[in-house]
């Protein structure tokens, strides 16, 4: 789908004299490209990228620590490659070779954040009936490869965080994680309030008994719109939770992920998340 709009500044750009060198700029603005205007100049060959980084860049680019620390670990043995122990300062890898850090398999890839506001009909599921697959929303944020944290069917809305890096969805899908997630539930009848309590006092499913944090009547909405506050990211709970009392969920909404709000962000838009986003998430 699109990304969140933001603030767009056009400005015109008079065409240079033919003696005067110009810049170019890309779309951000920043300058890329320094030429003259001549018929006869050849252009430059593009510089070809290696496929070869030295050890410490590959460690640093992978966002596990800076080059001054990863020659730290290097030097202390921490390090390997396709299996061997690497202690060799300015030792070159090629980008298809296996580099395992501190005992973790690492890619020199930058990772990627990014929060979308899910519409209906899509789904984290890639063979669910009638959905199609949420990933189509968010193709054109990046080229890594991300995954989406966390399943989501195609009746549930609301945030859905996507990623490349594989230590954040392995947090926020453990049964242990401890972040909390707020979803609105749209319930088909109005929800008694001795129910209310049973819930909130735990419920079994599966032979398990499940808790809620907080669950609340919306304020000025009818008792059939119910906030929900639980740690867990399985969406499925949640309708599981209601269902066992014999409710049906008509909607399910996600409002809030690990301190993440749908605050300026549309359904159907997604956004990058902020480096102090990035930074909560990690220490929630």
């Amino acid at each position: 789908m699109r990304k969140a709009s933001g603030d767009k500044r056009k400005g015109k750009v008079s065409e240079p004299k033919k003696t005067e060198t110009a810049k170019s700029f890309s779309k951000d603005k920043k300058p890329f490209q320094k030429f003259t205007k001549t018929t006869d100049k050849p252009k430059a060959t593009p510089k070809k990228e290696s496929d070869e980084l030295r050890l410490n860049r590959y460690i640093a680019n992978s966002g596990v620590c800076s080059r001054r620390d990863a020659d730290i670990y290097i030097q202390s043995g921490n390090v390997k490659v396709n299996g061997e122990v690497i202690t060799e300062m300015g030792y070159k890898v090629k980008l298809t070779d296996v580099v395992n850090f501190d005992g973790v398999v690492i890619t020199p890839e930058k990772k990627e954040y990014i929060l979308l506001n899910k519409p209906k009909n899509f789904s984290t599921e890639k063979n669910e009936l009638g959905a199609t697959n949420v990933l189509n929303l968010v193709y054109s944020a990046t080229k890594s490869k991300i995954e989406p944290v966390g399943r989501m069917d195609k009746t549930t809305t609301g945030l859905l965080l996507f990623t490349n890096d594989t230590e954040m969805v392995k947090k926020f899908t453990s049964p242990n994680q401890r972040s909390s997630k707020l979803y609105q539930v749209s319930l088909d009848k109005n929800l008694k309030y001795e129910d209310l309590e049973k819930i909130q006092n735990g419920i079994h499913i599966d032979g398990h008994k499940v808790y809620v944090e907080e669950i609340t009547y919306i304020e000025n909405q009818p008792k059939s719109e119910i906030g929900v506050k639980m740690k867990t990211a399985n969406v499925k709970i949640v309708r599981t939770i209601f269902e066992q009392l014999k409710y049906d969920v008509i909607k399910l909404d996600r409002v809030m992920f690990a301190g993440l709000t749908k605050k300026n962000l549309p359904r159907g838009n997604w956004r990058f998340l902020t480096s102090q986003e990035i930074i909560n998430l990690k220490n929630s």
